[in-house]
């Protein structure tokens, strides 16, 4: 296996072996999308993420990852990223649901999360998660060797910011966190920002793979870590959003290695 800058370069087959471990993660979010309905407990949603997990041969990459306690991250309303599934949080109509999960299969890791309106969910709230996905998307669009790092920065910008002119809102783009490199472990080089100006950074090589995973808010882009030493809250309060999709760098484009087969 080949390095740029400490970015990993995989074969064909370990990308093939990066799929594998995508499409537990992806039927793993399938499945707890299923079950995140009102009078549901995050801790259930967990427990259902990881038997499944376990069942297709897997590990739960984020259960004991510098200590979390659970196998994904569940971020309710205000809470961006890394909530604690607990038995006390029990979801709610109209509550806006981010699970973030991720997988080892055979050494190779797999990271998705999908945001998840439970029951009945406010034109706003609907809004602004689809906003995060098509920057998301918009993100992958713009991954082809030769390109630069950043370009998926600015893409991923640029999409969050036209998505909030046509929704008549200035969506907070998550300052503090944002995409990664990926492959024999979760996190790895390079980090890749939600923002930025394009033609920066490290080159983009075939048998790279990088996480896309814009976070937006109805507010500011300020956050808060709480006294958990995980969860990631607004600084206002304001509800955010997250997607995410672990993608392959390739000669004929962008590879998602965590979506479903029909998708």
């Amino acid at each position: 296996m080949a390095s740029n800058r400490k970015i990993e370069i995989k074969s064909r087959g370990e990308l093939e072996a990066m799929r594998a471990a995508g499409l537990v993660v992806a039927r793993t979010l399938a499945l707890v999308t299923e079950h995140a309905k009102p009078g549901v407990s995050t801790a259930e949603l967990d427990e259902l993420a990881e038997q499944n997990i376990r069942d297709s041969g897997a590990i739960p990459s984020f259960k004991g990852y510098h200590g979390f306690p659970a196998s994904i991250c569940a971020s309710v309303n205000e809470q961006v990223v890394h909530g604690i599934p607990a038995r006390s949080q029990v979801l709610a109509e109209g509550d806006l649901l981010s699970v973030d999960c991720g997988a080892i299969l055979d050494g190779w890791h797999g990271d998705s999360a999908v945001t998840i309106g439970v029951g009945q969910i406010s034109p706003a709230d609907a809004a602004l998660s689809e906003a995060c996905r098509k920057a998301m998307f918009a993100g992958i669009e713009a991954i082809r060797v030769g390109g630069r790092l950043t370009d998926i920065s600015f893409a991923v910008e640029s999409a969050a910011v036209a998505a909030g002119e046509a929704n008549g809102i200035d969506y907070g783009i998550v300052a503090d966190y944002g995409g990664h490199g990926i492959g024999t472990q979760m996190h790895m080089e390079p980090f890749l920002p939600n923002y930025g100006k394009p033609g920066k950074g490290p080159k983009l090589k075939a048998g790279m793979a990088l996480a896309v995973e814009p976070m937006l808010t109805l507010g500011g882009d300020q956050t808060v870590e709480l006294d958990d030493g995980w969860t990631v809250i607004t600084e206002d309060g304001s509800r955010a959003a997250h997607w995410e999709h672990s993608v392959a760098v390739t000669e004929d484009g962008p590879w998602i290695l965590t979506a479903l087969d029909e998708d």
